[in-house]
């Protein structure tokens, strides 16, 4: 176990504002495990800021007609409050435009230089004659050899996924003048990354870096592993470090040949964590040298997909040619969210932006945490939908939650005048509550207690929907105790045992309160206001409830006096749905207001390929012919269908997400390939108990897999 915890989050380009994809790919999931270990009573700080330099700000300034130093100024607060706002805590929000970030920058190339991990050579870049100016990657777009997106970037093709290099492009364009740009000699400083190569592909894939074990390479996610190896298997080449470029971190200018050169934003940006950290340090009056140098650090990264290379690749090699500073421990990546069956465009403004949410919705920001948590894209990209949004409040957040948690305090003031019911455990009550036909006191704490090490567990994993669906049970749990027990039946019988059923109820909500702080801060703040609990300070709270309920201690003592009772989440009203979704389409249609490019949108081709398997992942695959008996709508779902399958051994219910694209009557008789050996799970009340195989196109059509006509049900597909 580590001493201390320094955790970044991608630093958000300052060229436009947040949208839903950048809240649940690298800041909510790095809220939730910094509050954790805060709660836990681990020495953590979490940094970032707005990265200002780069293409994408100078890009802006020309389109908007204004300075890059407007455009920054003008999105670097609105991100900052939005972060706020949406209850992200970052210890420091720093901007890469500060004095003190351009000097760690520059100190840094001297030292890497210093150390003989630079060559200066000449080459030859693209160049626009008519704007008279070098192009930056961003600079250029063209078709990307890859998938044959016609809107590339010089460094990426957002389309496929792939890095790539300007001259990789086909049929190159400027984006500052529209004309083809030309090859002209140019001097840069490069990072002879090839060098790096060997110790890399040993540190990514065995966590080893000169024989000493800095990682645990297992619990890295797949994607994360399988994106490096790719890049490593295509051989590292040397990657210039500095570009001709009017906005960014000057070269130290007095290197022979530095004027007019600027640091390469993938050199000076992820050193904005360093220099965050070097400013939070200032401020608290502490040094940051332990959180960057010390072996007993845990240095983690949280990043989207797209910004994988850099993290796991370019930033380690830069971090151990420096000499001084640890590597990371983990990055866990996020994939991509989709927003209503599309890819979330800022250049189509297909987006829910941030900032417009917490106007238009104001108190929900819990809502859309929520939402975003259970749908994160951990391991594959995800979907946001505004029905989705509603469905999973109304149900979940304000049914089980919040409608637990109000009706034991309710109770608890209408039979106990708001005060905690003192009992005593061990008398005989009326209704004969015993071990065998209810668990006692001590084992239901027991339980909580169990369920919150489960929950810590799958946050330490970085398995965050998991984590919060145990927090959920711990609702359910507190719903089921009322519901089994009818205290409102009972007070006039068996006020004894009522005692002890609200006590135990008000535990569970003690608890919640605590669990919850990491995924829904402002509900917990609420809840622990209506307990009449102290705010939270983040220290060790969860580490004392732990420490508490290992003893067998109440959370909650009795006697102990409530304040008003309220609930804690609302329902969420059609007409309010229905307006969001409407603004969404209208503002698309309207077209990019909130560009942060000029390319227009790429066609759709075929979906890209996910990352690579192994032969024995696929060989766990039990895929079996079978034939549709029945089919039927399920109630209230309007994207599911209820399937009977005949695999030819036995009869399966399905439930597949297919109602949208088939009628029931139309696919009676079809046969099918189906996924047989899928761990069973209820959706929507009904166990499904397989799925079956789909394909889908770049426009999201689905269409039936289906084995040659009268092949036996129950045949096995290798």
């Amino acid at each position: 176990m580590k001493k201390r915890y320094l955790v970044t989050s991608a630093l958000p380009y300052a060229n436009g504002p947040l949208h839903i994809g950048h809240l649940t790919g690298a800041y909510l999931p790095a809220d939730i495990y910094v509050s954790y270990l805060r709660l836990m009573g681990k020495d953590v700080v979490y940094v970032c800021g707005s990265d200002e330099h780069g293409a994408a700000i100078t890009i802006r300034a020309r389109k908007e007609g204004v300075t890059p130093r407007e455009i920054v100024d003008k999105y670097h607060a609105l991100i900052r409050d939005s972060f706020e706002k949406i209850g992200i805590a970052f210890d420091i929000y720093h901007r890469t435009s500060a004095p003190l970030h351009h000097q760690t920058s520059q100190d840094f190339f001297r030292k890497l230089l210093e150390n003989g991990q630079f060559d200066e050579k000449e080459s030859e870049q693209y160049f626009d004659e008519e704007a008279q100016q070098f192009l930056a990657d961003r600079y250029i777009i063209g078709t990307c050899p890859v998938c044959a997106n016609p809107d590339a970037y010089g460094d990426q093709c957002e389309k496929c996924g792939s890095t790539l290099s300007p001259t990789q492009l086909i049929n190159p364009r400027s984006t500052l003048s529209g004309s083809a740009p030309v090859l002209k000699p140019t001097t840069h400083w490069y990072l002879k990354l090839n060098e790096h190569e060997n110790w890399l592909r040993e540190w990514i894939n065995t966590g080893k870096a000169d024989g000493v074990q800095l990682h645990d390479p297992a619990a890295w996610k797949n994607h994360v592993v399988g994106q490096c190896n790719s890049w490593l298997e295509q051989g590292l080449q040397p990657r210039a470090m500095t570009r001709d470029l009017d906005w960014g971190v000057d070269v130290p200018p007095e290197l022979p040949g530095a004027k007019g050169k600027k640091l390469y934003v993938w050199l000076d940006a992820p050193i904005g964590y360093i220099s965050a950290t070097k400013q939070w340090a200032l401020d608290n009056h502490t040094d940051w040298e332990p959180y960057w140098k010390s072996e007993d650090t845990a240095l983690v990264h949280f990043i989207g997909k797209d910004n994988i290379v850099f993290h796991c690749l370019i930033f380690p090699a830069i971090l151990k040619a420096h000499g001084e500073f640890v590597l990371p421990v983990n990055v866990p990546a996020n994939q991509f969210m989709n927003l209503e069956g599309d890819k979330i465009s800022t250049s189509r403004n297909w987006a829910v932006w941030v900032h417009e949410y917490l106007e238009e919705l104001p108190g929900r920001e819990d809502e859309l945490r929520y939402n975003m948590i259970k749908n994160m894209p951990e391991q594959r990209d995800s979907e946001f939908t505004w029905k989705g949004f509603q469905e999973t409040t109304n149900t979940e957040l304000v049914g089980n939650l919040a409608g637990f948690l109000h009706r034991v305090q309710v109770l608890v003031h209408k039979n106990y005048t708001g005060v905690v019911p003192a009992f005593d455990i061990n008398r005989e009550f009326k209704s004969g509550w015993d071990a065998e036909k209810w668990a006692t006191f001590d084992t239901e704490v027991h339980q909580v207690h169990l369920k919150l090490e489960e929950m810590g567990r799958e946050i330490e994993r970085f398995n965050f929907r998991e984590a919060l669906r145990i927090l959920m049970e711990i609702s359910s749990a507190g719903n089921a105790l009322l519901q089994f027990n009818e205290p409102w039946k009972l007070v006039n019988d068996d006020p004894e045992l009522v005692k002890v059923v609200l006590n135990l109820g008000l535990q569970y909500a003690a608890v919640l309160s605590v669990a919850m702080q990491p995924f829904l801060p402002f509900a917990s703040a609420r809840l622990r206001s209506m307990l009449n609990l102290a705010p939270l300070a983040e220290d060790r709270a969860l580490l004392d409830i732990h420490n508490e309920l290992a003893e067998g201690n109440p959370i909650v003592r009795p006697n102990h006096a409530l304040n008003t009772a309220e609930h804690l989440f609302t329902r969420i009203p059609d007409e309010l749905i229905e307006a969001q979704i409407q603004k969404l389409q209208a503002t698309a249609a309207a077209g990019p207001a909130i560009a942060n490019a000029q390319a227009p949108a790429p066609e759709k081709t075929a979906m890209p390929l996910k990352e690579m398997i192994q032969y024995d992942d696929f060989a766990k695959l039990d895929i079996r012919t079978g034939t549709i008996l029945e089919a039927a709508k399920v109630e209230k779902a309007d994207k599911l269908l209820c399937l009977t399958v005949d695999l030819g051994f036995e009869k399966r219910t399905i439930v597949s997400g297919i109602a949208q694209h088939f009628s029931p009557e139309a696919i009676i008789g079809k046969q099918v390939l189906v996924l047989a050996n899928l761990a069973p799970r209820k959706m929507r009340g009904i166990e499904s108990e397989g799925m079956i195989l789909m394909a889908e196109d770049a426009e999201g059509k689905l269409g039936f897999v289906s084995p040659e006509s009268g092949w036996p049900a129950g045949s096995s597909v290798s």
